[in-house]
């Protein structure tokens, strides 16, 4: 049985520890030259509408996105090290992404907000990256709204897999927008209730199947070879 199954990464894989914030923060000083007022919007955006947010929220116009970029991964290639001494793998992950690499026919990639870049510090800083098919993977620098990430995950799973176009997707999130990608796209969705929403909010998004976190690697198999079956 075939699947694509793309994981979130903060509040999800890792605790950042608020090491993402922080990433923002720096971005948006080392382009205007001053601290923003208040911490960056994150609740499951893109980074480019995190970033873009912050400009507005200050009354300043967006700079060219590859500008924005960059700064970015340099303000994230910078906390690698504090982010592995802050931050944490959260319960169960490291176990469960190793049994979901190891199934026959299953992508086992990533679907998240932040730039590649930033992805690929957050992983490696606790050796979570050889665990993923992270270039099949979808980023905040991809499409602006979650929805469309998933698309860009499925082409390139045909393109660099080999992946048919009908094989099933599931996404791995914490927050209400990874349940609305899920539900715009038709893709299945497991919600972890390891963020700031509760299993009450995850399930009034649209939720079938809410988890506490990815401490039960057997039970979290059973239902993502459930959607793989369908």
């Amino acid at each position: 049985m075939e699947l694509i199954v793309l994981w979130d990464i903060d509040h999800t894989l890792i605790e950042n520890a608020g090491v993402s914030k922080e990433i923002y923060a720096a971005a948006f000083s080392a382009l205007v030259g001053d601290p923003p007022t208040g911490p960056a919007r994150t609740e499951g955006r893109t980074d480019r509408l995190i970033m873009r947010e912050l400009f507005v929220r200050h009354g300043l116009s967006e700079p060219d996105w590859a500008v924005v970029e960059a700064a970015l991964a340099r303000a994230g290639e910078e906390r690698l090290e504090v982010l592995g001494e802050r931050g944490t793998v959260l319960p169960g992950v490291r176990e469960t992404l190793k049994a979901a690499s190891a199934q026959d026919g299953w992508i086992s990639s990533v679907l998240t907000g932040n730039i590649a870049a930033n992805a690929r510090v957050k992983l490696s800083a606790f050796h979570l990256d050889p665990l993923l098919d992270l270039p099949v993977g979808a980023y905040g620098a991809d499409a602006e709204q979650r929805p469309d990430l998933v698309g860009v995950a499925r082409e390139r799973a045909q393109h660099l897999r080999g992946v048919p176009d009908d094989v099933p997707v599931v996404l791995v999130g914490d927050t209400p927008r990874d349940v609305e990608a899920a539900l715009a796209t038709g893709s299945g969705i497991v919600a972890i209730a390891s963020g700031v929403h509760s299993p009450e909010e995850l399930a009034a998004a649209g939720a079938d199947v809410v988890l506490p976190d990815l401490s039960d690697t057997a039970q979290l198999l059973r239902i993502l070879e459930s959607f793989a079956a369908r």
